[in-house]
């Protein structure tokens, strides 16, 4: 059976050929969409505008006034944000390493986007794109299967990590970074302590 043909005339986008179809978009007609962006309304302008005199802060009280930053503030109720249960701190001395998965670098060698003959440093896995951020430097850890001999020289390597590259007769060198300030300053304070002990110690 012949499938039946439709009557009438075809449409628009079936008359014109696919150049004519194509929206040519120009640079100086480029435009948000109507109602995207807004005027901001400009408040004390007179009573005709509906925002003149008060402004829409109403009458008196402490709003109404300049220079008043209430924020939290509850009216001396227990503020929400001093309610709520915490957990967990924030480490000022904590490091930010770009971790990195002996499996991913398998998979980029294989891909030829590392080469694994050269040495794989935080530069050579930054430009190859897999280590990301970092800015203590990199952390290898042991995910996945590494079969290429490689030698690493990152700023830290979990143990399986290091099992791994080895196991696959490459080499894993983790480098020493500089003692944190924190760990000097202690480290000063507990000679100070030993010094002071020994003094008191020859004066008694």
């Amino acid at each position: 059976m012949r499938p039946a043909r439709l009557s009438g005339p075809l449409p628009n986008s079936a008359n014109k050929s696919e150049s004519e179809c194509i929206m040519t978009i120009k640079l100086n007609e480029l435009r948000d969409n109507p109602g995207a962006r807004k005027d901001r309304i400009r408040v004390g302008r007179g009573i005709g505008s509906g925002k003149g005199k008060t402004a829409g802060r109403g009458q008196k009280g402490q709003k109404s006034r300049s220079g008043v930053a209430i924020k939290g503030f509850e009216g001396g109720q227990m503020p929400l944000h001093m309610r709520l249960p915490k957990r967990g701190f924030n480490n000022p001395f904590g490091k930010d390493y770009a971790e990195v998965n002996i499996g991913m670098v398998q998979k980029f060698i294989d891909a030829k986007k590392l080469d694994g003959k050269k040495t794989i440093d935080h530069e050579a896995l930054k430009a190859a794109g897999l280590a990301r951020g970092g800015k203590d430097g990199v952390r290898l850890l042991g995910k996945g299967e590494l079969k290429a001999k490689a030698k690493f020289v990152v700023a830290g390597a979990s143990k399986g990590a290091i099992e791994a590259v080895e196991k696959a007769g490459g080499s894993v060198e983790v480098i020493a970074k500089g003692q944190p300030e924190h760990e000097k300053k202690a480290a000063r304070a507990e000679t100070n302590k030993a010094a002071r002990a020994k003094k008191a110690e020859k004066a008694g």
